[in-house]
């Protein structure tokens, strides 16, 4: 392992996948994936950096040509709006232009209508004087309350004709977007429901209308952990939309109206990860899982490395990368590292291992460090982190008589 005084000397690198420890083989898979657009199947315990090579990937993944979704009204079938894609950063400028040629037109229309309004009242007054009848002054004013009452459905919305963005990518990286625990509508899109449906106060269908996980996902990555949480019809649709890299999208809530209204096929050429522990095999749908392996890869992370001096020195990495990361605790000592590493012998209970449930490691850190800042020490020490193995037991632990008191020296 490197010499070092404390963790503040180690440097911590930029790219994501080179923060991803002790799991080369996946990294290497991951940066092949990316460059390929390889679908990504991740099984293996919590902790061990599934997220994080799923953030990777999109990292990684070559933004080729990112575009902006829009919907657009249609005037020949209202409940089906159609939809349109543009490049990335055009979406909201063909917005703004739609919107100022409305509002120009609606200007017009209401200038026109109060032109009316002064005619009327003009000629009426005029006529009731000429004659001395009152008759004329009163059907002027029926006249002027009549246009006035027309115009609520002369003119029209504001955004009837507007399109929505439904999805706006930036141009410079390729999207990550984490689904885990979405339902449906969430996950596919949705229509929203509109409680005024009628009588000129009714919303546009096409600005009802809400982009899922899948579309804004269009271009990049999309991340779903705990995949037993996904129910065997969203799996069923999430195969459909990887295979037509298209879906479309209607609502999805009973007796909501939103269920009148169907878009046409909305872009999703998505890079899929899907992340699980080994339990969650048996809850993947046999389509799903076999469109992965056939387009892509299936990676198992370990949960335990090699006790070597390589990996004793990524175990100084992640206390570096977790200080800088949270922020609020100050770096380690030497001393300190050496206490993390033989808690992560400890924790992985396989002689000649370290542990590689990193998330767990990175608890012990933060606690360490909250001590540490108690005690208005500059640098975590190796007391500090005794006293956080303490504090950092499960609960199942914690209820164990033998299990050792939190408030000792504190």
């Amino acid at each position: 392992m490197h010499p070092f005084a404390e963790t503040s000397e180690i440097r911590s690198p930029d790219a994501l996948i080179d923060q991803v420890l002790g799991q080369h083989e996946a990294c290497d898979v991951i940066r092949q994936a990316a460059m390929q657009r390889r679908h990504v199947l991740l099984i293996g315990v919590p902790g061990t950096g599934k997220s994080l090579l799923g953030q990777a990937m999109a990292e990684l993944t070559k933004v080729e040509q990112p575009e902006d979704i829009l919907v657009f009204p249609n005037p020949e079938a209202p409940h089906q709006p159609t939809v349109r894609r543009v490049p990335a950063g055009h979406g909201q400028a063909q917005k703004a232009a739609h919107q100022s040629r409305a509002h120009r037109a609606n200007d017009s229309l209401r200038l026109l209508i109060w032109v009316v309004v002064v005619a009327i009242g003009l000629v009426s007054v005029y006529f009731a004087v000429r004659d001395q009848a009152l008759t004329y002054l009163i059907g002027g004013g029926i006249g002027v309350a009549l246009v006035l009452w027309l115009r609520r459905y002369v003119l029209a919305s504001p955004t009837a004709s507007v399109p929505k963005l439904l999805v706006q990518h930036p141009a410079e990286h390729a999207p990550f977007v984490d689904a885990t625990g979405l339902h449906a509508g969430a996950l596919l899109g949705d229509v929203r429901h509109d409680p005024y449906q009628s009588g000129g106060v009714e919303t546009p269908p096409h600005h009802l209308v809400e982009a899922g996980a899948i579309h804004r996902a269009h271009g990049g990555v999309l991340y779903i952990d705990e995949v037993s949480l996904l129910g065997l019809d969203a799996q069923h649709h999430l195969l459909t939309a990887m295979q037509e890299r298209q879906f479309a999208i209607t609502g999805r809530s009973p007796g909501s109206s939103g269920t009148m209204v169907h878009t046409s096929p909305v872009p999703c050429d998505f890079t899929l990860v899907l992340a699980g522990n080994i339990e969650d095999l048996e809850h993947l749908h046999p389509a799903l899982r076999s469109r992965i392996r056939g387009y892509g890869y299936e990676i198992y992370t370990h949960d335990s490395m090699a006790d070597t001096e390589e990996n004793q020195w990524l175990i100084a990495r992640l206390v570096a990368q977790e200080v800088r990361r949270d922020g609020k605790i100050p770096h380690s000592s030497a001393a300190g590292v050496q206490a993390v590493i033989e808690a992560a012998r400890q924790r992985c209970g396989q002689p000649g291992k370290l542990s590689c449930r990193f998330r767990e490691l990175g608890g012990l850190i933060r606690i360490a460090g909250d001590i540490a800042i108690r005690e208005g020490a500059q640098l975590i020490t190796a007391a500090h982190v005794q006293r956080a193995l303490t504090w950092s037991l499960p609960i199942e632990e914690q209820m164990l008589p033998t299990a050792p008191q939190r408030n000792e020296n504190l």
